[in-house]
């Protein structure tokens, strides 16, 4: 059977993508744990550049639906959940997780993480590995690689991904661009023995001190960008066009979405009076929802997915009767989606009313609306 999600997550949608609600020393706690356990953990740190991208690419959003964890690494994406009433209200940076594990005090006994840098532009990722090993923390380089820029097949080759299992490492901190990074981890992942893997671009170069950092200040007040400019001035186009399509975000979906979170909020009898059932029907794998289901009930729905997520049959999710469908659930169904995807299974939503297509449409998650063969 492929990984399953685990629907136990707290997870929430933001702009059409699932953010797990977790906190700096949580993804540390779930990483570690990850490591320990030698239980994959792929890692995905979507900002607002990764999710206006998302839009556009069914398979890059793929990427991070069947990510195991996905954290908020984006002041921008904090904003629009305090707009639209989440409860994800800490930006949880990729860079900040990894300075995190690395100045975390061992355990007595306990071994230093073992890392193994894959990219970044020619030089890097070496410097990267010699400066860690160069300074005392609780990690150590245990290789690296830059295999230039060629297809995702070609950066793929059984040798180098037998150096990056042979070198035993804890953690494989991928620097290939975000789309190539994301394509590469999902291509690799059934041949990689690593359990904690994730894109995390912008760190191979601040190791290597070919970047520096911004302040802690610009970082919390969502200024970052503007210091990523000062140190790599390339950056100013995407910043622009990311500044350009989160306005027309704003406008068509996030005040919206505000607006319709405090307009047409179930009351608490509407959410207990929702039904919700897996049953196999001709052949369907069926997921019926009807009612209001969301943060208030999720646990009735999250304990239901492990079933539909296990069947080998089309998954049908049938919404005949459902009028309310908020950010958690959502969210929870978007990991049934891509655990769907991931087995090739057939997926449809029946049923949705033109009033619920639009709730749909506000969380940027249509595209769960397509059917897939």
């Amino acid at each position: 059977m492929a990984h399953l999600p685990d629907f136990n997550r707290d997870v929430f949608c933001i702009l059409g993508l699932p953010f797990d609600r977790v906190s700096l020393a949580d993804a540390e706690r779930i990483t570690r744990t990850a490591v320990l356990q030698r239980q994959r953990c792929f890692l995905s740190t979507p900002n607002l550049n990764f999710a206006i991208a998302c839009l556009e690419d069914p398979q890059f959003r793929l990427s991070v639906i069947q990510s195991d964890l996905s954290i908020a690494d984006g002041m921008p994406l904090i904003w629009i959940a305090r707009a639209t009433g989440l409860p994800i209200n800490e930006r949880v940076a990729g860079s900040s997780l990894f300075q995190s594990l690395r100045q975390a005090a061992l355990p007595a006994g306990g071994e230093a993480l073992r890392v193994y840098f894959f990219g970044g532009p020619p030089g890097v990722a070496q410097a990267a590995s010699e400066k860690l090993n160069a300074s005392a923390s609780s990690m150590t380089a245990v290789g690296f690689d830059s295999p230039g820029f060629g297809s995702i097949e070609e950066m793929s080759d059984p040798v180098s991904i037998e150096r990056i299992n042979a070198s035993g490492a804890d953690f494989l901190v991928v620097a290939l661009g975000a789309k190539k990074g994301q394509a590469w981890i999902q291509y690799n992942l059934p041949r990689l023995r690593v359990p904690l893997v994730s894109h995390l671009g912008a760190v191979v170069n601040f190791v290597a001190g070919t970047v520096s950092r911004a302040p802690v200040w610009a970082q919390k007040t969502g200024l970052e960008w503007l210091w990523r400019i000062k140190e790599e001035p390339k950056l100013w186009r995407r910043y622009w066009d990311d500044g350009v399509g989160l306005l027309t975000l704003l406008v068509d979906r996030v005040i919206p979405l505000a607006m319709a979170a405090r307009r047409q909020t179930p009351v608490a009898t509407q959410f207990e009076a929702a039904h919700m059932a897996v049953e196999e029907r001709e052949g369907d794998c069926i997921l019926r929802l009807s009612g209001a289901v969301g943060q208030a009930n999720i646990g009735r729905l999250r304990a239901l997915l492990p079933e539909a997520a296990r069947s080998s049959s089309p998954l049908v999710v049938d919404c005949t009767g459902l009028g309310h469908l908020d950010s958690a659930a959502l969210a929870s169904l978007m990991l049934l989606y891509g655990a769907c995807h991931a087995a090739k299974r057939p997926w449809a939503v029946l049923g949705v009313s033109p009033e619920l297509r639009k709730q749909f449409e506000l969380h940027c998650a249509e595209y769960l609306l397509q059917p897939s063969a």
